[in-house]
């Protein structure tokens, strides 16, 4: 199936690795251009020299630059322009907002998993607007969790807030449809990433227990048995944000194994 990405220009936020890089791979091997953004400068030039391997660079950027910081978005945001001359294609993006529960999490935390997990999804998007509108196949993807409809244990924070981003998401879709602009979410459940990695270990440290008992509790829950990998889920955002998908706006998909049991 012929996605349609040859030459399309994809802005992603937070995306030296886990899922962001994954699918940023995925981007240029369906011949899109690709703009990623990160605030660790090392690991940054360790994936310039990544992608370097699997495109020319001509056809991507690697860009310094943390999601949080309104005037840093803005930068990345025109440094793309300036290479590519266009935007077609953006992914929001964000590390996961602090681990805990209502008890344990500090009150000036709130600010910052605020900025983290939505303003930085209002930053990007807000920024690249004028770019999309100019766009024969504008898309936007919001990158959230399942915990936006179904509260995961030990994340708070993710599970009040990634539901504001589904709420600005799904707005979006409402008022920039006009445009011609699609605006779709992504909800990925337990994917085998580095920050599962770090989930599992927080949990077993809290219940005094082993990364293996809590991986093995969290797989019986799915049914597919087992987690999800990070070229299961780029697969699935390629698909949404290409115009293979030019009729699918406002849709909230899971991407899970069928872990969430909730009908809407």
């Amino acid at each position: 199936m012929n996605l349609n990405l040859e030459n399309k220009v994809a802005v992603l936020a937070a995306a030296t690795d886990g899922l962001g890089l994954a699918t940023a791979k995925q981007l240029l091997a369906e011949g899109a251009k690709v703009a990623i953004c990160g605030r660790d400068e090392k690991r940054n030039a360790a994936v310039h020299v990544e992608l370097s391997k699997l495109a020319d660079e001509k056809n991507f950027l690697v860009f310094s630059c943390d999601v949080t910081n309104h005037a840093q978005i803005t930068q990345f945001v025109s440094a793309a322009v300036e290479k590519f001359s266009q935007i077609d294609i953006v992914v929001t993006n964000a590390g996961g907002p602090p681990t805990g529960t209502f008890e344990t999490i500090a009150l000036e935390m709130y600010d910052k998993g605020f900025q983290l997990t939505l303003m930085s999804v209002v930053y990007l998007v807000q920024a690249a607007l004028p770019h999309l509108k100019k766009s024969e196949a504008p898309s936007i993807l919001t990158i959230t969790s399942t915990a936006a409809k179904e509260p995961i244990p030990n994340l708070f924070m993710s599970n009040v807030i990634r539901p504001a981003v589904i709420g600005l998401t799904k707005t979006l879709s409402q008022e920039l449809g006009v445009y011609g602009i699609r605006v779709n979410s992504i909800l990925p459940g337990w994917t085998a990433t580095d920050r599962t990695i770090y989930l599992l270990n927080n949990r077993a440290e809290k219940l005094n227990s082993t990364y293996e008992v809590c991986e093995k509790e969290v797989v019986k829950n799915i049914p597919l048995k087992r987690m999800g990998t990070p070229q299961e889920f780029a697969n699935v955002v390629v698909f949404l944000v290409s115009p293979a998908a030019s009729y699918v706006s406002g849709l909230m998909m899971q991407v899970d194994g069928g872990a969430y049991m909730g009908l809407i």
